[in-house]
């Protein structure tokens, strides 16, 4: 039987992982690839629009309830008085290339909201150590800054006491809040350059579009072409007489021809040439 050859253990296993292989390109590494392309086009126009627009009061564009991430890089206006008691430093953050801190003071705004601010990133020295930085000012003050979502720390790590300061490992307004006793408002507010309290200055990401969309193109292929791939082998595989019509038959191929001798004529003379 000419396909009795898939029954064995060998071509199942490779046509399971084929199969596999192509729906795993097709329905889920391209989706992902699409996905995070679609992802970096809404950041880059949220960022876009933001430098082209002038900040609004918090409390309009984030009434309570409202989800931070759906206002991601929105320019925002707060007035209130930051509380110093309450500032912790995110762990294992990178600026400029090297370790650095991100310093968090949580603002109480004058409609009685407390919305954590991230006033910018510190040096670390000595190896694990926060360098000195300014406090936040003291007193009723206006600041500016973009608008972020919350970061959630699957493993809810506990804030930590280190070298005098309180330290997170993540931006969580649920686990801060918990550790400083406030109700904190989701998400958070990165302040601008220029503003009351800002230490150094958080860096926007780069404007571009990236490999994503390139990348969910070649998966497709792939998955595309796997399939073909295999029914081309399959059928190479049923057909063997096919490649040997092709091929030369060796024995006619090696052996020389011999010649056939010419026929004798006699002369007039009686001889023969």
């Amino acid at each position: 039987m000419r396909w009795k050859f898939l029954l064995r253990p060998g071509w199942l296993a490779l046509i399971g992982f084929v199969l596999l292989f192509s729906a795993a390109c097709l329905w889920i590494l391209a989706p992902w690839q699409f996905r995070q392309d679609e992802r970096r086009e809404t950041q880059n126009s949220a960022i876009t629009g933001s430098l082209e627009t002038a900040a609004i009061d918090y409390d309009t564009a984030l009434p309570p309830g409202a989800n931070p991430a759906a206002k991601q890089w929105q320019v925002v206006k707060l007035t209130g008085r930051y509380l110093p008691e309450a500032e912790t430093l995110v762990r294992l953050r990178k600026a400029e290339g090297k370790a650095a801190f991100e310093v968090l003071t949580p603002l109480r705004t004058d409609s009685g909201q407390i919305v954590i601010v991230n006033r910018g990133y510190i040096k670390v020295e000595l190896g694990t150590k926060p360098a000195a930085y300014d406090a936040a000012p003291g007193g009723q003050v206006t600041v500016i800054g973009r608008v972020r979502g919350s970061e959630i720390d699957p493993g809810r790590q506990d804030v930590l006491q280190q070298d005098g300061k309180r330290q997170i490992y993540t931006i969580d307004p649920t686990v801060l809040g918990k550790a400083v006793g406030l109700d904190l408002r989701p998400g958070y507010v990165q302040l601008n350059e220029g503003q009351p309290g800002v230490l150094g200055l958080l860096p926007l990401p780069k404007l571009e579009a990236g490999p994503f969309f390139s990348y969910a193109l070649q998966w497709i292929a792939f998955g595309l072409m796997a399939p073909i791939g295999l029914v081309f082998l399959l059928w190479r595989e049923a057909h063997p007489e096919e490649d040997d019509e092709d091929e030369p038959d060796e024995d006619e191929a090696d052996s020389d021809p011999v010649p056939t001798p010419a026929p004798q004529t006699a002369d007039r003379y009686g001889g023969r040439r």
